[in-house]
């Protein structure tokens, strides 16, 4: 049965800031450009067939596949769950396999992105089971991340729990304990991770690393006063406090708190100031993050002449603004709608020698959506095409809802065509954009078709997708629509299920 999409945890700043004092991340490869990769992964979407996924795979008899090939592959199919599959149990299947640990994690995280726990734990079992593959700590760190995600938290304890058993009785170190109260804070389980410090800090031991990941939780979860404690029970332990460990709490600070009315906001920067002074106390002097973590704020709370002021004061400190420091205030531009000024100091960050982001880019995308200015985000849109900073899939998304909304399909398709033929290809949120849009222009038969094409390519639908496409059809009097749908869904379900018997599939259908 499928179940509802677990949003990913909020306030990005937030999230590195925790990766980077959690001191363990995931190695998995990136995306890197690889036309043979671009071309095996087309091959196998091309000749993709839903009822029978391992015939793609058959198109690759004699191409030679190296390792590295094999793992950017599988990150151009990561959105496509069934096919990534596929081609690994093909790869398995070759006289001298070339998978290695690293395309068994990705493979791994794939199936862990989709929820078919039951499958990935089959596949541990397998590669144990195997000589010369063995599963690492990081194969059960992103089980434990991709269970966490999916709101299985007790399940990703004992996964953690029971990871030294597969790893020949190699007990965890305080860098995994770490990940796993990181990955728990993360997702908004921060009373859970406390308990869990609680009971093993005997056996993991803790450090300023611990102490910053539980701080930055109960920032999360707005709690500041549960951080302070934390962070005054970290000074006692004789644990001294770093830059990172104030970044958190700055951010918490400044991001978690209402800034409207004024005396609120005014409130909150005189906290903000307390901190500056409180590191400065430490000798600790804060960095470009602590400066980027307030320009959010004034981002938030519409500020633009005391972003530009804080930015003006950076430089003047000899601090180098990043390209998120400076996307930040471009936000607060466009949205006080200076478009103009946030154009000049575009010019400015290039000039700079910053290039900006994707991110950088999206805050013009939404300034443009608020005015429904077609051709502003049709410009902006081709500019970044032919140049170095391509659109990412949020980027499509936003595009996508600003012209579904206005009812502009030849622009929707258009989108839609470069969006399939980009490096990460359409996610759950493309799909789910363009299924609702299309439902709420009465186009039915483009929704049910979106609809199927998403299960067909490993994507769980949310609960109100459903709902909303099978209200439409019955309402709109398309009974037997439904029923063809419907129909469709089952026999999709029941054919992929019989390819992969050895696997405890979830089936995809409601």
């Amino acid at each position: 049965m499928l179940k509802q999409k677990i949003s990913p945890p909020a306030f990005p700043l937030l999230r590195r800031l925790c990766t980077t004092a959690a001191g363990f991340s995931l190695n998995l490869p990136k995306l890197e450009p690889s036309n043979d990769a671009e071309l095996i992964s087309q091959i196998l979407v091309t000749n993709h067939n839903p009822f029978h996924f391992t015939e793609s795979s058959l198109q690759l008899n004699g191409i030679s596949l190296s390792p590295q090939l094999i793992n950017q592959t599988l990150l151009r199919l990561r959105h496509n769950s069934k096919i990534s599959l596929s081609f690994f149990q093909y790869l398995r299947s070759l006289p001298s396999t070339p998978t290695t640990l690293t395309s068994f994690n990705l493979i791994i995280d794939i199936l862990g992105k989709v929820r078919q726990f039951d499958v990935v734990r089959h596949l541990i079992v397998e590669m144990e089971q195997q000589e010369n593959l063995k599963p690492s700590s990081e194969t059960f760190l992103i089980l434990v991340k991709r269970l966490i995600a999916a709101g299985l938290t007790r399940q990703a304890v004992r996964a953690f729990d029971d990871a030294p058993c597969f790893l020949e009785n190699r007990p965890l170190g305080v860098d995994e304990f770490a990940f796993l109260l990181d990955t728990l804070c993360k997702y908004g389980h921060t009373k859970l991770a406390v308990g869990v410090f609680n009971e093993r800090k005997a056996e993991f031991g803790c450090d300023e690393k611990v102490y910053t990941i539980l701080i930055a939780g109960w920032c999360k979860l707005r709690r500041i006063d549960m951080a302070e404690r934390f962070l005054a029970e970290m000074i006692e332990s004789g644990i001294e406090p770093n830059v990172v460990t104030y970044n958190v709490l700055l951010n918490g600070i400044c991001r978690t708190a209402s800034l409207h009315p004024e005396e609120r906001f005014e409130r909150n920067v005189r906290n903000a100031e307390k901190v500056f002074d409180e590191m400065r106390e430490r000798g600790i002097e804060p960095d470009v993050t602590s400066f980027s973590i307030v320009l959010h704020m004034y981002s938030r709370a519409h500020k633009s002449e005391l972003s530009l002021d804080k930015l003006k004061l950076m430089k003047a400190k000899g601090i180098s603004p990043t390209v998120e420091t400076y996307t930040s205030v471009v936000k607060c531009l466009c949205s006080c709608g200076r478009l103009k000024e946030a154009e000049e100091l575009l010019e400015t960050m290039v000039g700079d020698g910053i290039s900006p982001s994707s991110a950088t880019y999206n805050c013009f995308f939404k300034e443009y959506r608020g005015r429904k200015d077609v051709t502003g985000a049709m410009n902006l849109y081709r500019k970044m095409k032919g140049g170095l900073c391509k659109p990412n899939t949020h980027t499509y998304n936003v595009l996508l809802g600003t012209f579904i909304n206005l009812g502009k399909m030849e622009i929707v398709e258009e989108i839609w065509g470069d969006l399939k033929g980009s490096e990460t290809g359409p996610d759950l949120d493309s799909y789910t954009s363009l299924v609702h849009g299309l439902c709420g222009k009465d186009k039915w038969k483009e929704a049910c078709g979106y609809f199927v094409e998403m299960i067909e390519r490993g994507f769980l639908p949310q609960k109100l997708t459903f709902e909303t496409l099978y209200k439409g059809l019955i309402q709109s009097n398309k009974l037997r629509t439904w029923r063809r749908l419907k129909k469709k869904l089952d026999e999709e379900s029941i054919t992929f299920g019989s390819e992969f018997q050895r696997y405890p599939f979830e089936p995809y259908k409601r």
